[in-house]
């Protein structure tokens, strides 16, 4: 069965090819994904590493390579990979709009470092979060480490601003949330087309924000001059 199964992912891979696939807005993981502890994940990915390097003729024994797999699998449990594991999921600490500001609060220009999980190669860009209270704000701090936490997992930039958005929205009791990320793809830039010029823009709107004049409001703060150098 298994055997039949491979084959015909095999197929599947190659009838999808080079094209951009996305499955839902949720990250595909396995039911036991959290039977074993990040210890244990950590001593397997660094046996596969050094596999995977001793099968391209690498040799291990050389000094600047010896600690490679170690240091490749403790980088994919603790950091580029962190956002897997819901113990990492930041506490989304709310208030009450005991100011009643109503108006669209934005956070700009968060850094966004994350993985293409098509080639496990670097997505690097900006993010910018937008929501209208409803009652309640957020720490300001609290939306980069939403983004940080939905970003540091293997992902596709659609499946990254949905979440960004829908933690959101659950955090703050309201709908009224947006999201835009423009981000370079290593994936696009560094292999295949090699066109090391284009990014990818993808926007996610709930609530006010899918009206016309409140989206365009939101596009309009993106584009102010954010750049504090000289201040």
């Amino acid at each position: 069965m298994f055997e039949v199964n491979s084959k015909m992912n095999d197929e599947r891979v190659e009838e999808i090819g080079e094209n951009h696939v996305g499955t839902s807005a949720k990250t595909p993981l396995r039911a036991d994904a959290f039977d074993i502890s990040n210890e244990e994940k950590i001593n397997r990915i660094q046996e596969s590493v050094k596999d995977i390097l001793q099968t391209l003729g690498m040799d291990l024994t050389d000094d600047s390579l010896q600690g490679t797999p170690k240091r490749v699998a403790k980088a994919f449990v603790n950091e580029l990979f962190m956002g897997l594991d819901p113990a990492n999921k930041p506490k989304a600490s709310t208030f009450e709009n005991n100011y009643n500001y109503g108006e669209m609060l934005v956070e700009k220009n968060i850094v966004v470092y994350s993985t293409c999980e098509h080639h496990l190669l670097p997505i690097i860009g900006r993010a910018h979060v937008a929501y209208i209270s409803d009652g309640k704000v957020i720490g300001l701090s609290k939306m980069n480490r939403i983004v940080e936490y939905f970003a540091k997992r293997p992902q596709v930039q659609e499946r990254l601003t949905m979440q960004v958005v829908q933690a959101m929205q659950e955090a703050l009791g309201t709908d009224d949330v947006a999201c835009v990320i423009d981000a370079k793809h290593l994936c696009v830039n560094s292999r295949g087309i090699k066109d090391i010029e284009s990014s990818t823009v993808t926007a996610e709107y709930g609530g006010k924000f899918k009206n016309k004049e409140t989206k365009q409001e939101f596009l309009d703060y993106l584009k102010l001059n954010t750049d504090f150098k000289n201040v």
